[in-house]
């Protein structure tokens, strides 16, 4: 079999020993005004490592989303079911970049009542096309046939297409000592599009969260540390209900505005 994976040099810091990754979280996420990032990272970097992959800024995340044709993934997060899912592929680093054979994710990430789980699988831009929207079984090792295949199930029978795009810069830090799982990223410059879904596609791309806020994210395997609650606390951070696939499905005008929607009046474009 040929080599499909690489290395993802442009992006993340989680790495799994298996070409299977899958990991469960708990996640809070915050609204954080521009202003107040300067003395949230001050904090973090007194008790948290930078991702080595986040220097000189952070890097880009951009994924494409696949939902049926009414929407049921977007629904069933807008009515906050217990047990919900979503299908993307993602690409950490710079779009413009991406070539068929760039690594990229296809990932399932599903929500059990308050604990999220991500399985992804990596493989070549190419292949992760011929598989989510060519609907075929691509070329892979055995480890990653379950997970393929409940892919292609999810597409086939629930007939999945496209039917958005995100991308923001990201910036992460990573627990270290008794703090060791511990993630918190700050996603800034939230764009995103409803057409043209190729990752290098030379497509315009919406601001879809007000360039004055980030979306920030405490991420842990168990609990969240209260040195983190209490530094939100002090700093006035919001926490809400947000997801960016279901900002960009609203920004387009795919549904209605929901109560979780974050106003776009400062919304410009990109």
């Amino acid at each position: 079999m040929n080599r499909l994976l690489g290395d993802d040099h442009a992006g993340h810091a989680l790495r799994a020993p298996s070409r299977l990754h899958s990991f469960n979280r708990y996640e809070i996420k915050y609204l954080v005004p521009s202003e107040r990032l300067p003395a949230l990272r001050a904090e973090l970097a007194g008790r948290m490592d930078s991702d080595s992959h986040g220097a000189d800024g952070g890097y880009g995340v951009w994924s494409t989303y696949y939902d049926t044709r009414d929407l049921r993934f977007y629904w069933e997060k807008i009515e906050g079911l217990k047990f919900r899912r979503k299908l993307r592929v993602r690409h950490y680093g710079d779009r413009t970049n991406v070539g068929d054979d760039t690594p990229v994710h296809v990932e399932i990430k599903q929500r059990v009542n308050r604990v999220t789980q991500k399985r992804r699988v990596a493989m070549p831009y190419h292949l992760a096309r011929d598989l989510c929207d060519g609907r075929r079984m691509v070329e892979h090792d055995p480890s990653q046939t379950a997970f393929l295949e409940e892919v292609l199930e999810l597409i086939s029978m629930l007939d999945l297409r496209p039917v958005a795009m995100t991308g923001y810069q990201r910036e992460a830090y990573v627990g270290r000592d008794a703090d060791v799982g511990l993630r918190v990223t700050i996603d800034s410059r939230v764009r995103g599009r409803d057409r043209d879904f190729d990752f290098a596609a030379d497509a315009d791309n919406r601001l879809i969260v007000p360039a004055r806020l980030s979306v920030v994210e405490f991420k842990a395997n168990e609990r969240v540390p209260y040195w983190l609650t209490d530094l939100a606390a002090r700093l006035n951070m919001s926490v809400v209900r947000v997801s960016k696939y279901c900002q960009s499905v609203e920004a387009f005008g795919r549904a209605p505005r929901s109560i979780f929607h974050i106003p776009d009046s400062e919304t410009v474009e990109v």
